[in-house]
């Protein structure tokens, strides 16, 4: 995909400076496919700042947000022009002198809020191709927020990001961080990281089994309109977050347990699991006690454990991560 010849910026002095792959014709191709999947969804955002109603039905909740939803808005445009500078960077040869810490982060949490709708949506899509998408009955007990081809058009354009982020990602540690090091065997991971892991796979097995149990169409802890609204499509969005759980928690076991084994799947289940259950987690539990449009349901007692169990995961898991990749730095 990539070329591995390198060449070097000089700078004015006449000295060189770190060394810059030059790009292969995929990761080109990746980098302006990531770029033009923000478009759909920024000029959304921008146009209901701006005071459109496109996409919003009448009678919608959103319609009600007032001063909360603008500042909601202008929020999620930053984050999601926050992915065209974090493909930049990950493309561009400045990108090597930013430190890794603030390339890390918000890559971790992009993994982390596109992840469960990478797997979710297509999972819908199919349920609905097969005729099993929500009923009449469900239609009914939904209230009104956004017109659906929103959803699919701006969930298509997340779900490009992801795959294309990911690709740059990887390729980027690769080189910078040699990712080939942190994916190859190794021994056990020194107490109390096996603890920590224990820990994140018990939390992840909770936080995970509430999630299969509402896809099943159980209703215990869940809000009213939730219930009502129930159908296979949601079960996939509860489906979704469940794997993401025990990703995180598995992940983590394998990683402090070691082994002959190649750690790349590991790594891989750990930080994708831990990002999505810490992100979603956070993002949720935030939600649940902010502002709600107009409605007058928040979230119950149990969604909000829940939240906090999919925070309480995503941190003890990637506790572990960083264990990790300390333990290959140090060799």
């Amino acid at each position: 995909m990539t070329s591995t010849r390198a060449v070097h910026a000089i700078r004015p002095t006449g000295t060189t400076d770190t060394a810059f792959p030059r790009l292969g014709t995929g990761r080109r191709v990746l980098r302006a496919v990531a770029m033009a999947a923000t478009v759909p969804y920024l000029t959304l955002k921008a146009a209901w700042l701006a005071g459109s109603h496109t996409g919003i039905p009448e009678g919608s909740i959103l319609l009600k947000g007032g001063a909360s939803l603008a500042v909601a808005n202008a929020v999620t445009v930053a984050m999601d022009a926050c992915v065209i500078v974090l493909v930049l960077a990950l493309t561009r040869p400045w990108g090597r002198r930013v430190p890794g810490w603030l390339l890390t982060v918000p890559a971790y949490v992009a993994t982390g809020l596109l992840t469960p709708i990478v797997l979710g949506f297509p999972a819908q899509a199919v349920v609905k191709a097969l005729g099993m998408g929500a009923g009449d009955a469900a239609q009914a007990g939904r209230q009104p927020f956004l017109d659906s081809w929103v959803f699919a058009v701006v969930y298509t354009g997340f779900i490009i990001q992801g795959i294309a982020l990911a690709g740059l990602f990887v390729s980027y540690a690769r080189e910078r961080w040699g990712g080939r090091r942190l994916g190859a065997p190794g021994q056990r991971l020194p107490s109390p990281t096996g603890v920590v892991a224990g820990a994140a796979a018990l939390a992840g097995l909770v936080a995970g089994a509430a999630q299969v149990y509402w896809a099943f169409g159980g209703s215990a802890g869940l809000p009213a309109r939730q219930v009502d609204s129930y159908s296979v499509e949601t079960a996939m969005v509860f489906g979704a977050h469940a794997i993401c759980a025990f990703a995180s928690g598995a992940g983590a076991l394998m990683l402090a347990r070691g082994g002959a084994r190649p750690a790349r799947w590991p790594l891989a289940l750990t930080w994708t699991g831990s990002a999505a259950t810490l992100s979603w987690g956070a993002w949720m539990l935030a939600a649940s006690v902010g502002v709600n449009f107009g409605t007058d349901e928040r979230a119950t007692a149990v969604t909000s454990l829940t939240y906090a169990g999919q925070m309480i995961t995503g941190l003890l898991a990637v506790a572990v991560l960083v264990r990790h990749i300390h333990s290959r730095r140090e060799k």
